[in-house]
């Protein structure tokens, strides 16, 4: 991988003229009434922005975890569900065939992908199954060169929209962490259909829902490295994601905070603008300083990512704190806008509202002090 961070302000510069340009106009429609809106990942695929990571013989950008980082956070200050669909893209379903794929399977997928040619999706949550991976029931049960697969995949984002499905199934006994196969399927593989789509409290516009699998027929060249090593690459995949998960709530925190400001400098009470008041002046200043810290967090996972060095549990640190933080603005948010920032007249309230997903998705809070106590302890 080349080192392109010298192209880092042009590269967010054209993702913050994108999103202003053709995602914030429609902000509040798409929200209002969940559209998923596929043409402007197509738009976003010609920018090069669906194959942020891909190596540019397979049709991608060829760029670095800096890059990635900037352009979620240009798109997610501005819209949110945006961000966390282009970061289930890329770092999710795109990487996961990227990083573990054979050459065929890099040849006939990332190209579709990295152009936004094809959405994809991800799935290895299940109705009962979330953080606790191994007790997945979705099953394939193998019948000669074919694996035969029954179950279901929830809270799946582009669980109806997406063409190509990275599905992790269990191949093997129950709480065996050699017992789960990545596969990679089609949409119009037969005995594959989307099933509910959930009715959310944020991030609205991206599209999450559920995978069903009846009888469905999938051939073993499918399968992603070897059968029996899906759960190990699910763990790696997912240290990436956080780091996407990290940069979706830095974006979305910039964006409530970058709001507030604005509206404490023009907001008037007792003769003087809001900002000229301890009470909001201190609030801001927390805001700044918590952002400051999630973004050096996040840029430290992310360069020891694009080095090739152990990065889990600073991947962990940057996904909590960097969540936890964008829940905490975006509620400050809401208290400098006082009224106004309780209507869908002003941005704060759709912050609030996107900003809880981050603590949630890829792992909760939980999950990561969980990840960060054993690796602290155990010396990592």
């Amino acid at each position: 991988m080349t080192d392109t961070t010298q192209n880092l302000p042009m590269i967010e510069e054209s993702a913050a003229t994108f999103a202003q340009q053709h995602i914030l106009p429609h902000v509040m429609e798409w929200d209002e009434s969940q559209e998923f809106p596929v043409h402007v990942f197509k738009a976003l695929g010609e920018l090069g922005f669906m194959g942020v990571l891909v190596p540019e013989q397979y049709g991608g950008s060829g760029l670095g975890y800096q890059e990635y980082i900037s352009i979620i956070v240009e798109i997610s200050k501005v819209c949110g569900s945006i961000g966390l669909s282009v970061a289930a893209h890329n770092s999710l379903c795109t990487n996961h065939i990227l990083t573990f794929g054979n050459e065929e399977q890099k040849q006939k997928y990332l190209p579709k992908l990295a152009s936004g040619q094809f959405i994809g999706a991800w799935g290895l949550t299940e109705a009962n199954t979330g953080s606790d991976a191994m007790r997945m029931k979705c099953v394939a049960e193998k019948d000669g060169d074919y694996f035969v697969i029954n179950g279901s995949k929830n809270w799946i984002t582009h669980g109806k929209s997406g063409d190509v499905a990275v599905v992790l199934v269990r191949t093997g006994d129950l709480l065996d962490s050699k017992g789960i196969t990545a596969f990679v399927i089609e949409r119009g593989t037969p005995g594959f259909s989307a099933g509910k789509k959930e009715n959310k409290l944020g991030m609205r516009a991206s599209e999450t829902a559920e995978l069903i699998f009846e009888n469905c027929r999938v051939h073993k060249s499918q399968i992603l490295g070897k059968e029996g090593e899906g759960f190990i690459q699910a763990m790696k995949i997912l240290d990436g994601g956080r780091i996407s998960i990290a940069a979706l709530s830095l974006g979305i925190a910039k964006g409530a905070y970058e709001a507030s400001v604005k509206y404490a400098k023009e907001r008037e009470q007792f003769g003087k603008p809001i900002a000229e008041f301890q009470a909001i002046g201190f609030k801001l200043a927390d805001m700044a300083t918590k952002i400051q810290a999630a973004e050096l967090l996040t840029r430290k996972a992310a360069e020891l990512k694009n080095r090739g060095e152990k990065m889990t549990t600073i991947a962990a640190m940057a996904k909590y704190y960097a969540s936890e933080i964008c829940v905490q603005i975006a509620t400050d948010a809401i208290q400098v806008f006082g009224g106004y920032g309780y209507t869908k007249d002003f941005p704060v309230e759709k912050y609030f509202r996107d900003s809880k997903l981050c603590t949630i998705g890829e792992g909760t809070s939980e999950i990561q002090k969980l990840v960060i106590s054993r690796n602290i302890l155990a010396g990592g």
